[in-house]
């Protein structure tokens, strides 16, 4: 196994840490955040770009690339690192959130899942041995067991889904072939503590490489998911990486550092460029708004990406009002740059013990999206 964790400091006032996870395209200094190549592409960015915004992983989905363009032809241009010319890290997912998103498209037994393609309509069937073949033809660094997606707030459902979920999970281990990809467990159980603490703790005596938290981000108060990280923190090992999917707002990254996440990946930061929307130390701007229309001064005064560091917001504005592409990659670039910068600058921090001040100071100034609004920009 090529794959290892190295836990390098743990903050003296809260429980973030940082470390490194070691793998055979490179190391991924924690706490991180990837961001999002649902189909083998980061919208608008090159891997050149990636490169230099300081990127050290990206995420594929094994859903999307299982349809599209298939993982037999990734295989054949000997897998998706070469496939898409990226030459660092890569994590898949197993499709288990998208396959479970199709409402009305999909039908769950205690063996798998079938389901219609969002494409053009035509049957699949994906099975925990399925999922593992499929990412180990794509060729990630990282993987994840095949889990059930429930409502997070159904306790009765729930139970019966926890259930599947570690037997899938153990059927996954089971599957595992190549021994230079890290596969990850999947703690599920909903806002329910008795339930997360029994997947933590079967999960565990499994003994994966490394432990994701899924179910979050999922409609809950973000009250509920704080509850759901403090629990696990002392249930999860603490020498082995901690991921939660598909969590990565700004605020988000300092909350749940700060109860010992390592990983973090989001689709927000290239989801609301192409929206024209940018993130700064005070909140979002949306650059379609007409009082950026004469601005010369650039998104950030102080921000040393590129974007910022030679076009005015005006002229950003015109190019989104304008429909030009390179408007939306401008403002990926510094929304990207934003977020892997944030996250360099928390690293250094925990490494430093000034996290805890670092967290007020950023959280005092910053001016989250309310959390009724989350789900509509």
């Amino acid at each position: 196994m090529t794959f290892s964790f190295e836990l390098l400091h743990q903050d003296k006032q809260t429980n973030a840490r940082t470390g490194i996870i070691h793998t055979t395209h490179g190391d991924i200094p924690t706490p991180a955040f990837a961001p999002v190549g649902t189909q083998a592409t980061v919208k608008t960015l090159t891997p050149a770009n990636l490169h230099t915004l300081g990127a050290k992983l990206i995420l594929a989905n094994t859903y999307h690339l299982y349809l599209r363009p298939g993982a037999d032809l990734i295989a054949e241009f000997g897998g998706l690192h070469q496939f898409m010319s990226w030459s660092g890290p890569i994590l898949t997912d197993s499709g288990g959130y998208q396959v479970f998103s199709l409402k009305g498209l999909r039908k769950v037994d205690n063996y798998g899942v079938t389901f219609r393609s969002h494409l053009d309509g035509s049957t699949h069937r994906f099975t925990p041995e399925k999922v593992i073949a499929l990412q180990e033809q794509i060729g990630a660094d990282i993987i994840m067991v095949f889990d059930e997606c429930p409502p997070s707030n159904d306790y009765n459902y729930n139970v019966i889904s926890l259930e599947r979920t570690h037997h899938w999970a153990e059927r996954c281990k089971q599957a595992q072939k190549r021994t230079d990809q890290a596969l990850y467990g999947i703690v599920q159980g909903g806002i329910f503590p008795d339930l997360r603490t029994k997947s933590a703790e079967f999960l565990t005596e499994l003994d994966f490489v490394g432990y994701a938290i899924g179910g979050l981000s999922v409609g809950e108060k973000k009250v509920d998911m704080h509850a759901i990280l403090d629990l696990l923190h002392p249930l999860l090992p603490e020498n082995k990486p901690r991921y939660l999917m598909g969590v990565g707002s700004p605020e988000d990254l300092f909350e749940c550092v700060a109860r010992g996440i390592d990983q973090f990946d989001c689709v927000l930061p290239t989801r609301i460029a192409r929206n024209g929307a940018v993130l700064t130390h005070h909140g979002r701007l949306n650059l379609r708004n007409a009082k950026y229309a004469r601005q010369q001064k650039p998104i950030e005064t102080a921000c040393t990406c590129y974007t910022c560091q030679h076009f005015s917001q005006a002229y950003l504005r015109h190019l989104i009002k304008a429909n030009e592409i390179l408007g939306l990659q401008l403002t990926t670039i510094h929304n990207v740059h934003f977020m892997l910068e944030t996250m360099r600058r928390i690293r250094q921090t925990i490494l430093d013990d000034t996290f805890a001040q670092y967290k007020r100071d950023f959280l005092a100034n910053y001016r989250p999206v309310p959390e009724d609004r989350r789900r509509a920009i």
